[in-house]
């Protein structure tokens, strides 16, 4: 149990330290007074074995060893819910042992659970909560509550707390999970001040006459949804939520079931920096719930992360009202200039098994100029891969497939002729990892360019599997036509990477390709999207972006024409009727 009082704005600290100023306060609607730019950060306490903020209601430390684990709640027009009315709730499981208490429950919520979500969306008008012409002292607001946050999960123990929630619910190393919270962070800071306001910066053009001109503004679409996936439980509905706030929605937050907890913790951060409670929306449900609620409420657009398969789904429900970042079948590229191998093969093996392979952006497919397997690449990959492990998180369980899929996948891909496996292939031994979860070395099938081409083939070497899993191609140099034409025929346009300083073939592959974020260089990478570009799929326009201003302007609001004209000349004579 948490020795705590109640502090200011309702989150918690200590006892006996009650009474201190944790968060001045901030008149928003004007420029906030000097003083209050340089609020005191928040109080952490220990707890247990681990650092608790003062805002949080749970101690990641004694998640899965406690009997009544923590409730997850649901947060609705500025209330949570520990409870919804039907009284179902899930249980997840501990990732890395089956043998564990539940790390948490969360409500399940029902169809019959929905009207308060129903009703609240409902009273979010289409114009927003703000907009260019309303409340523009909440741009002013958010620029303030971000550059909060930012501040808050840039403090060191409350990056760790989050880094802990992070691995504790799809585990990763400490290194991934850090990276992602710094990301986060970057971001939050990256809008604060008056960012938030020039991302609706509007534009004029002069009329036909005097008094006439006409203005293009950003306009939000009001009651939004988000769907958020589990791989980045932080960094992806972080960024999508903060969009969409920044614009004027309202949104309601349907997170993934398995990581629920951190976004959970992470909206009562942002209440503790001042953000008002009925702003969003947090619903815990499965899928055909969350698919109801957009029928039933008036979500004027929905942003979904995840699989391709869900976002086919969801565009047929929304009648095509989705902005997707889905799954991507992502592509590396070895050129013909063999440098660097070791940097080269370390950088292939971060982007194929990394957090499991877990990532929209993880490697899929590697196509190895015949000078870099001559150079040993192939092996050198082997190698590190081998090191990888569970005690060190550099390998864990996979969340969305079985081992048992795994290795089918893993035998279909060997039928074709000339297929080898080139390392991995196994299940892992000696762990308590739920059945329910994938448990496998990381592991490389080749199949021969030409096979894979083949009609009967290129599906499944091109179907996206969400793990330590990657497939090996070779290409001589006058076969690059048949490399683009693989390029051009998968399904699927998120990342990929021209690995080469050679300028005529970087020009060939990247003039004859469309992936939304392709990275070029000899230091090319598929994964590891900062903060500071553009990151989603190109060549479909349900295409969603996330990280910038770009991306948010787009994602998030839409465009709106006001035509001006106030002036009728003094010397205006009535003409016939036309």
């Amino acid at each position: 149990m948490i020795a705590s009082v109640t502090c200011r704005r309702g989150s918690l600290m200590p006892a006996g330290r009650a009474g201190k100023n944790l968060l001045p306060h901030v008149a928003f609607g004007r420029r906030p007074p000097q003083s209050n730019l340089h609020y005191r950060p928040t109080l952490l306490f220990s707890s247990f074995s681990s650092i608790v903020p003062c805002w949080a209601n749970v101690d990641i430390s004694t998640m899965g060893k406690r009997t009544e684990p923590h409730n997850v709640c649901n947060m609705v027009n500025g209330e949570w819910q520990a409870e919804v009315p039907s009284g179902a709730r899930m249980l997840i499981p501990d990732p890395m042992n089956k043998n564990n208490a539940p790390i948490f429950t969360l409500p399940d919520t029902q169809s019959s659970d929905l009207d308060p979500f129903i009703k609240s969306m409902k009273a979010c008008p289409k114009s927003g909560l703000h907009n260019p012409l309303k409340h523009n002292e909440r741009y002013l607001m958010y620029g303030e509550i971000s550059r909060r946050a930012g501040n808050e999960l840039k403090d060191r123990a409350v990056a760790e707390y989050f880094a802990e929630c992070i691995m504790k619910c799809v585990p990763k190393s400490r290194a991934q999970a850090l990276a992602e919270v710094r990301v986060t962070a970057d971001f939050l800071v990256n809008f604060g001040g008056d960012n938030v306001r020039f991302l609706a910066r509007d534009f004029g053009i002069p009329g036909d006459h005097v008094g006439q001109k006409s203005v293009g503004y950003r306009w939000p679409y009001g009651p939004v949804a988000i769907i958020a996936p589990f791989n980045f439980p932080l960094e992806i509905p972080v960024l999508q939520l903060m969009g969409s706030l920044y614009m004027g929605n309202k949104p309601v937050l349907k997170p993934a079931e398995k990581v629920a907890v951190v976004m959970e913790q992470y909206l009562r951060l942002l209440h503790h920096v001042g953000m008002p409670k009925k702003d969003v929306d947090l619903l815990n449900c499965q899928g055909p719930v969350a698919g109801e609620l957009l029928q039933r409420a008036p979500i004027r657009v929905t942003q979904f992360t995840g699989s391709s398969r869900v976002a086919e789904l969801l565009s047929k429900q929304t009648n095509g009202k989705v902005k997707v970042e889905d799954a991507g079948f992502d592509w590396k590229i070895l050129g013909p200039d063999v440098q660097n191998v070791d940097y080269i093969a370390w950088q292939c093996d971060q982007d194929a098994y990394a957090a499991q392979g877990q990532k929209c952006s993880a490697q899929s497919m590697l196509f190895c100029h015949e000078n870099w397997v001559k150079a040993g690449i192939l092996e050198k990959i082997k190698k590190i891969a081998s090191k990888r492990n569970l005690e060190d998180g550099s390998n864990g369980p996979v969340l969305t497939h079985t081992t048992e899929e795994i290795h089918a996948h893993k035998q279909r891909l060997l039928e074709v002729p000339g297929a080898r496996l080139l390392f991995g292939g196994h299940g892992l031994t000696n762990h308590d990892i739920p059945e329910q979860y994938g448990a496998v070395e990381p592991t490389a099938v080749f199949v021969p360019l030409e096979q894979m081409l083949k009609e009967e083939h290129f599906d499944a070497c091109t179907s996206e599997i969400f793990a330590p899993f990657q497939v090996v191609t070779e290409f001589r140099e006058d076969q690059v036509a048949l490399v683009i034409e693989a390029c051009e025929r998968m399904s699927h346009h998120l990342t990929a990477a021209v690995v080469s300083n050679c300028v005529k073939f970087q020009h060939r592959i990247l003039s004859n390709t469309v992936n939304g974020t392709t990275y070029v260089g000899i230091r090319a990478r598929t994964t590891g999207a900062p903060q500071n570009h553009w990151f989603g799929p190109a060549g479909d326009p349900r295409g969603a972006g996330i990280g910038t201003p770009e991306a948010i302007k787009m994602v998030w609001s839409c465009h709106r024409e006001i035509v001006v004209d106030e002036l009728i000349p003094d010397n205006w004579v009535q003409t016939k009727p036309t």
